[in-house]
């Protein structure tokens, strides 16, 4: 394996994780269940394991729960074997619940990651989820209209701006 192509990997394999946050963050379930090898199996704790499809079921009905929610990846390690490789992704995640008791879930988790390249493509044949912390506080509803100084709010759907200011986002497209 040539440097650049370890380097293109691993770039492949980035772009595979930020689709991740994406997918859940904007309710994107086809582009979702498009990251996971047809033989897949996800763990995320006590709450769900299973395979990658079940998985996507799972989230589709799970978060509905929350107004909003943001996927922050701030680290990534990957080891890249051929057709094969494994990640352990640092991850900060955001979790708003809805009226009339809003509350903000904020926890630092580390997703242990399994890949497999078919067909040219990267895609989880495992993803197993390790929470390092978590905190909950009360919505600071200030805290969004002082500090945000009027950017207008994201969504959790098709109706997010960035489906409007950035074509090749479009569903289907990514």
């Amino acid at each position: 394996m040539t440097a650049e192509s370890n380097f293109a990997d691993k770039l492949a394999l980035q772009e595979l994780c930020a689709k991740y946050s994406r997918a859940v963050d904007r309710r994107d379930f086809d582009l979702l269940r498009s990251l996971y090898a047809e033989d897949s199996t996800d763990e995320h704790g006590s709450m769900f394991a299973g395979g990658g499809d079940d998985f996507v079921d799972y989230v589709s009905r799970t978060v509905t729960r929350f107004e909003s929610t943001s996927h922050y990846i701030v680290n990534t390690l990957f080891a890249v074997d051929g057709d094969r490789a494994e990640g352990e992704i640092y991850k900060i995640n955001y979790h708003r619940t809805f009226p009339p008791e809003r509350i903000e879930i904020i926890t630092g988790s580390r997703s242990h990651d399994r890949y497999a390249k078919r067909d040219g493509v990267w895609k989880f044949t495992y993803r197993g989820i390790v929470l390092d912390w978590a905190r909950q506080t009360p919505v600071d509803d200030a805290a969004y209209t002082h500090f945000a100084a009027g950017s207008p709010p994201g969504q959790p759907d098709a109706t997010d701006l960035s489906y409007a200011r950035l074509s090749l986002f479009m569903r289907g497209v990514l």
